[in-house]
């Protein structure tokens, strides 16, 4: 059976792309950046979809227009060109919120209504923390360009107790070991590989605030299936591999065994990621057992190695939703 995966710019001129005369309205998953993730160049110009996105600065700024980008990377590309910053300053972006709210997180998908709020680098904190338990209480996820970062924080656990760690904060290194450009699932994997009742060293950066932002520190909401991302008439779908897609918003099928499965991602491997969730999803849709489900899962996930029996859960969760047993 074949279950189991094998496998700053110069700050000197004001960008055309910012909205004139428009108040601030902050209240209201490493490939080359020259390619996609299939390894193709990106898509002709005339092929993108025609779509333009307000976008602020989450800490502050005026708003800008942002189009013509058919993945994050390129996502991150408009919006520093906007502001006048440089990518690898953008940590993660919200949707319709310009707080550090983990369930309004831009993933795989925008609503074409959608307002993108832009968190940008800000204070860096090194932390020592002493592992007194096998697990440290952290779910990771990544923004899709390199970076790793702290989606919740589990109440009681051991991070809870190091109150100077906060849900948004960015992981630039782990022991001295840089993990900028590691996927989530592997930092996830080296933080539960370290020794129990060792003290171990966190390089973090947290989200630049605004000053009415400044608050108690969030542990992150818990999913909730009445957090929907998208808005308006549909969605733009933004892919790993391939360009991005125009589609209709998510049906209930869909949006309860996306939650499903991120749930069992963080589950099984300690990250949540709602595009991946997504891509699985779509491609259990038409599967008819679990063995044509893993290897289509090959095909299309290959960097990934699942644990045999979460691709068992992952498929009982699919046909859970397509029945309605959710």
């Amino acid at each position: 059976m074949p279950l189991g995966l094998r496998k700053k710019k110069n700050k000197t001129k004001e960008s055309s792309n910012l909205v004139e005369n428009e108040e601030l309205a902050a209240g209201g998953s490493a490939a080359k950046s020259s390619v996609n993730g299939a390894g193709l160049p990106p898509p002709p110009a005339n092929l993108r979809p025609k779509l333009v996105f307000h976008t602020q600065l989450a800490n502050g700024s005026p708003t800008g227009r942002i189009e013509g980008f058919t993945n994050v990377k390129e996502l991150y590309g408009k919006i520093a060109d906007t502001f006048n910053l440089s990518p690898p300053e953008i940590l993660f972006c919200t949707l319709n919120t310009h707080k550090i709210d983990m369930e309004k997180l831009l993933g795989g998908q925008i609503g074409l209504e959608d307002f993108i709020f832009a968190h940008i680098r800000g204070i860096k904190k090194e932390v020592e923390v002493h592992k007194s338990e096998e697990a440290l209480g952290l779910t990771i996820t990544d923004n899709g360009a390199g970076y790793a970062f702290i989606k919740r924080i589990k109440e009681g656990s051991v991070v809870d107790g190091v109150k100077v760690i906060c849900v948004g904060d960015h992981i630039e290194s782990i022991n001295g070991q840089n993990i900028v450009g590691t996927r989530h699932y592997e930092v996830a994997r080296m933080l539960k590989d370290l020794p129990k009742d060792k003290v171990f060293t966190l390089k973090l950066v947290e989200p630049m605030k605004a000053f009415e932002m400044l608050e108690p520190r969030s542990k992150g909401t818990k999913p909730a299936s009445e957090n929907k991302i998208g808005t308006g008439r549909g969605t733009l779908r933004l892919r790993s591999k391939g360009p991005a897609t125009v589609e209709e918003v998510p049906t209930e099928f869909e949006e309860k065994a996306v939650k499903k499965v991120d749930d069992l991602l963080e589950s099984y491997m300690g990250i949540r990621d709602t595009e991946l969730a997504a891509t699985m999803v779509e491609v259990g849709r038409d599967k008819k057992n679990p063995d044509e489900f893993a290897m289509a899962l090959d095909e299309a996930l290959g960097d990934f190695a699942f644990p045999d029996e979460f691709v068992f859960d992952v498929w009982g969760a699919i046909g859970d939703a397509k029945q309605g047993r959710f």
